[in-house]
């Protein structure tokens, strides 16, 4: 499985259900992550995995796991991508712990 550090913002927002959308750059080491993680079916946009999402990078930091798809494409500013640029898009459909 897979974690994720997040910001109090997003980490809040993504639990009170006002943000179904985490992002991550384009880059090696996400592109690598998520394709070992999703395999085959990485950026299809369906195959749901589930990945863990912590506030802070210490290991008793607050977590919750959800179940995300992801593609790839423009994030919504107002959730914390920058404006105009392609990104990882981690769909979260439900929160599982």
């Amino acid at each position: 499985m897979l974690t994720l550090p997040i910001q109090k913002q997003w980490y809040d927002m993504i639990l009170s259900g006002e943000k179904k959308e985490e992002y991550r750059e384009i880059k090696p080491y996400y592109t690598s992550r998520f394709s070992h993680l999703w395999g085959a079916s990485f950026l299809d946009g369906k195959t749901e995995r589930e990945i863990i999402f912590r506030n802070g990078y210490n290991n008793d930091s607050p977590t919750f796991t959800a179940v995300c798809t992801i593609d790839e494409g423009i994030g919504n500013p107002k959730w914390g991508a920058d404006y105009g640029v392609r990104v990882y898009r981690l769909h979260i459909k439900r929160i599982i712990r």
